[in-house]
């Protein structure tokens, strides 16, 4: 199979494609991604060594429907899956939401677009749990595939633009695309804006770790290998048209994974420090993943009960990998531009 990875240089999909072509030999990969901030072509650099033909990079933004076109054409693409977003919320609410929507909304529209016009066999759109809204914290209700898009953050809307599309384009067009929703990642080579790999960051250089409001805002926590496995499944077994909702039925506060990651590196519980909560902070979110699950034989390694090891792995790999976090230290127009205290998604 001949598969175009939209945005595989940022977390989920550089992660993806180390995934995917270490558990199938018959698989090449282009890589084609706009290298926005958040992108870092070293995730990838082992991989480029290691599997050297069946690797390809194309730079390129999924808004450009010439160039996309071009790039499924030439390279005979069989099937796409797309990770390609602007994803911090915080960066919506305060810096406007005209990026979110150009690529998280008319990008899906110009791949649903290609893969219509050059006959892709399948298209996986990978999507966010925040599209559903928020959950109370004393409520035992789950997101499920059926629950109604209520989001109340404009990256969380044009996300939803865009899986509406998807279900739009396979309705009338019948384009062959799936949708997936997932909670919160967390796992190597994240950048540093989102909660885990932050708090790492500032434990490490003994900075505090704000955490917003009362630290009490719950998330569904998944490893990004079991979220790269779902998606695998997904793309190789799952049904066209269909919505799946990926997660490891691992609540967790804020507050609690930000300890966690303090007692795994030794560093004080004071170093975390209250700061003022985000407007819209949604409180909580739980995703009923039993689709995927029975459906298609997925299930996560790192599930409630095996929280710590998984953040215990992450954690020791931001720790082996000190070079690799220096070097995005280095960048620090961007990293004082993009991470800032009142910035960071929690």
């Amino acid at each position: 199979m001949r598969l175009l990875v939209c945005g595989g240089a940022g977390f989920i999909g550089s992660n993806f494609i180390r995934y995917v072509l270490m558990a199938h030999p018959d698989v090449s990969v282009v890589n084609y991604d706009a290298l926005t901030y958040a992108a870092n072509p070293e995730n990838l650099a082992d991989v480029e060594t290691r599997f050297g033909p069946r690797y390809t990079f194309i730079h390129g933004d999924i808004t450009d429907e010439p160039s996309l076109l071009a790039a499924v054409q030439q390279h005979r693409i069989d099937a796409i899956i797309n990770f390609a977003a602007e994803t911090h919320v915080d960066r919506s609410i305060h810096l406007g939401a005209r990026a979110f929507v150009l690529t998280n909304t008319l990008g899906v529209c110009t791949i649903l677009d290609v893969v219509r016009k050059a006959s892709v066999s399948r298209f996986v759109n990978v999507s966010t749990d925040e599209v559903y809204g928020a959950l109370e914290l004393d409520e035992a209700r789950r997101f499920t595939e059926e629950t109604a898009f209520q989001p109340n953050m404009p990256y969380a809307a044009a996300k939803a633009g865009g899986d509406l599309l998807c279900r739009s384009y396979f309705a009338t067009h019948k384009v062959p695309v799936i949708v997936t929703h997932c909670s919160n990642n967390y796992g190597p080579y994240q950048f540093p804006e989102k909660l885990i790999p932050f708090a790492i960051f500032r434990a490490l250089a003994d900075q505090p770790v704000p955490i917003y409001g009362d630290g009490r805002y719950v998330r569904d926590w998944i490893f990004v290998e079991d979220h790269c496995a779902a998606l695998d499944a997904i793309m190789q077994r799952g049904e066209l048209g269909a919505v799946y909702n990926i997660g490891a039925d691992n609540e967790r506060e804020n507050i609690e994974v930000v300890r966690g990651i303090l007692d795994i590196i030794g560093k004080p519980h004071t170093l975390m420090a209250r700061v003022e909560d985000r407007p819209g902070h949604d409180r909580r979110y739980a995703i009923d993943a039993r689709r995927v699950c029975d459906g298609l034989g997925w299930c996560p390694t790192y599930d409630r009960e095996q929280f710590s090891q998984g953040l215990e792995r992450t954690v020791t790999w931001y720790l082996d990998h000190r070079p690799w976090v220096e070097r995005l230290r280095a960048r620090s127009a961007e990293i004082n531009t993009h991470i800032r205290t009142e910035g960071v998604r929690v």
